[in-house]
């Protein structure tokens, strides 16, 4: 009934995690028989001697083979741990390279999509239009700074040139001598500045 209006969770564990944790328990296992049968081995090698001691040769050499079976057995459980330890690590690199490949998936569709949006044609039409605007508003800035262009200047030059070019009429200088300044004049120019400065 508790679970009438939850939802049941669904579980993290992949079908491969769930091979991963059985190798390595299967691995575990035949660490465990290994261990049980090194164990072995050294009380026969002990048990061994024991019976050579005790004269009896035949079944100390009869000890000693089944001894050698139970090393070759301890060989051939070394390789079964390697191998499964090698099917653990290749199983994980495999999920490492699914992770990486989904990535590059989701990476791949990205770029596809904003290729959509923009297409090459789109990228150069909107960098001509940036363009133009850049161009535009480098003349209005011209314009309203006052700066002129090449060919203004070279226009200004030829104008000034033209004008100091023509003969221009002066008026003529008078023949008869200039009168003199009144001599007054100028101690009364000095003596109101006095006043000035005193009044300031």
């Amino acid at each position: 009934m508790g679970n009438l209006f939850g939802r049941k969770k669904q579980s993290r564990v992949t079908e491969q995690d769930r091979a991963i944790l059985q190798l390595k328990q299967q691995r575990d296992k035949l660490r465990q028989y290994q261990k049980r049968v090194t164990q072995q081995l050294e009380r026969e090698r002990a048990l061994a001697r024991q019976l050579l001691r005790d004269g009896r040769k035949e079944r100390a050499k009869l000890l000693l083979k089944k001894k050698r079976y139970r090393e070759q057995l301890l060989d051939r459980t070394e390789n079964q741990i390697s191998s499964l330890e090698a099917m653990v690590q290749s199983i994980e690199f495999t999920q490492i390279e699914m992770k990486v490949m989904e990535g590059l998936q989701v990476g791949n569709e990205c770029l596809n999509k904003m290729h959509q949006v923009m297409s090459i044609e789109e990228v150069e039409r909107i960098l001509d239009e940036t363009q133009e605007a850049v161009e535009y508003q480098r003349q209005i800035d011209e314009l309203l700074a006052g700066s002129f262009t090449q060919e203004d200047e070279d226009a200004i030059l030829e104008e000034l040139n033209a004008i100091t070019q023509e003969q221009m009429e002066l008026p003529e200088v008078p023949s008869e001598p200039l009168p003199d300044r009144n001599p007054e004049a100028p101690a009364k120019a000095r003596s109101r500045q006095a006043e000035l400065v005193a009044a300031s």
